[in-house]
């Protein structure tokens, strides 16, 4: 029985697949990389910061390679995906520090580039990525909880989060029968947050914080990126 289990485990887990990560040199990226390779897949990670993609890769070991890659550049995405071959799953953790502020005060010309990355960049990985993947492949998108609950000043991160969850939808019809999907994580320590001043974004963990335990403790159904904010 315990073979057999074994066997199942591998026909529907990571072992034996390949999966890419873009931007997965940091944060909930690196930390999907370490998963993916502790069930058994080998992976190919790629960021901008060729710092953190060589330390990514000597922490790891083995069955990971590493790249740098502007993912503002799309054709640097193309050249780099189709460079690849096939793959078994590829996943979009890319993003900079949020644009937080009030409308008002805000410069179009550089909101617009809240975009490139966060938005623009994910729609260039899935362009150029979903034709490599092979058969049961899938693909996963990050988003924020921006797009169902902002926060006052936080107007511009709400657009480009609802953009991704409009994004996906309209993917997962468009690429059927690949898997798309757009995981909104919640609040999670990472430099998401740092351009929040620092007793902003410490009052923002422990709302949280606060807010997950209550849940927990009633019982609630709990779903991060509602419940947790």
């Amino acid at each position: 029985m315990a073979q057999t289990s074994g066997n199942i485990a591998e026909e529907t887990g990571l072992h034996g697949k390949r999966v890419v990560i873009l931007g997965g040199s940091s944060g909930i990226g690196l930390a999907v990389a370490e998963q993916a390779v502790a069930q058994g897949a080998s992976i190919v990670i790629a960021s901008s910061n060729a710092r953190r993609i060589e330390q990514a890769v000597k922490s790891f070991g083995k069955n990971v390679e590493g790249k740098t890659l502007d993912l503002t550049d799309e054709s640097a995405i193309e050249s780099f995906l189709h460079g690849l071959g096939t793959f078994d799953h590829l996943v979009f953790t890319a993003g900079d520090a949020l644009r937080l502020g009030e409308l008002a005060a805000t410069d179009l010309r550089e909101a617009r580039q809240a975009f490139e990355l966060r938005y623009w960049a994910a729609v260039a990985a899935v362009k150029y990525g979903s034709p490599q993947l092979r058969n049961g492949g899938s693909i996963v998108l990050t988003t924020g909880i921006a797009g169902q609950r902002p926060r006052k000043g936080w107007f511009l991160g709400a657009s480009v989060c609802g953009s991704i969850e409009a994004l996906t939808r309209a993917l997962a019809v468009e690429l059927a029968p690949i898997r798309v999907n757009a995981v909104s994580p919640g609040v999670v320590r990472t430099n998401l947050w740092q351009n929040m001043r620092e007793e902003d974004r410490n009052s923002l963990y422990e709302s949280v914080g606060r807010a997950c335990w209550w849940a927990a403790s009633a019982r609630l159904p709990r779903s991060p990126a509602r419940i947790c904010t």
